[in-house]
């Protein structure tokens, strides 16, 4: 059963002209480290008269914004706060589908740099229960793929994009993310962009469109 109380503190958008009985895809954004929920809210706003949106808010502290694990050094997470944070994203967005009229076969996760992180490594432990996430400029943790109960991932959607001058992650992890889920999923898009550790307007306008063709709302 999902938690009475989730983990996380969370922003909720619903759709225009929300209808409390009919049950909408959902996204669920997760932010960078030192972010917030807020700041992800303008990359998915375009969708907003479609989707159900849920900013999610790291739980740990980090300068003037959050984040949802710590690291020992840069690529290398606290194990024991990663497996929790993924844990208890787990149980949130369970939390939040028995909460909100949510469609549960179309949810998605979108994050960048640590929450592309965590949405690669969620769609790897919950499978199917995910229809889809965007995950920009990310990686895969190796212990999640070589420790973690993973589940198929086969008719999961993933949109994977990489800047390729990305000095925090560097373009060749992106490539690496990218193979791996191309032998796991038919469904897989991988884009990259002229940029840094950051998401260009070209990039948010691709993966929107990818998620209105992918959840069938393309006009």
């Amino acid at each position: 059963m999902p938690a009475t109380e989730p983990a996380y503190k969370y922003e909720l958008h619903l759709p225009a002209g929300f209808d409390p009985n009919r049950k909408y895809p959902a996204i669920f954004t997760l932010h960078g480290k030192g972010s917030n929920e807020r700041n992800m809210y303008s990359l998915v706003s375009p969708l907003s008269e479609s989707f159900i949106m849920i900013g999610i808010r790291g739980n740990l502290p980090l300068g003037s914004g959050f984040q949802y694990y710590e690291l020992k050094s840069l690529g290398h997470p606290i194990r024991e706060l990663f497996d929790e944070a993924v844990r208890q994203l787990d149980a949130f967005i369970d939390y939040a589908t028995d909460k909100y009229p949510i469609d549960p076969q179309r949810r998605y996760l979108l994050g960048f740099s640590q929450g592309a992180i965590l949405s690669a490594s969620l769609a790897l432990t919950m499978g199917s229960r995910l229809k889809g996430i965007v995950a920009l400029n990310g990686y895969i943790p190796g212990f999640v793929k070589t420790e973690y109960p993973l589940q198929s991932v086969r008719d999961v959607s993933v949109f994977i994009s990489h800047g390729e001058y990305d000095p925090v992650f560097p373009l060749e992890i992106g490539r690496e993310t990218a193979a791996y889920f191309q032998n796991r999923t038919p469904h897989l898009a991988f884009k990259t962009y002229p940029t840094g550790h950051e998401v260009s307007l070209d990039n948010q306008r691709d993966f929107v469109n990818w998620l209105k063709a992918d959840t069938g709302l393309e006009e």
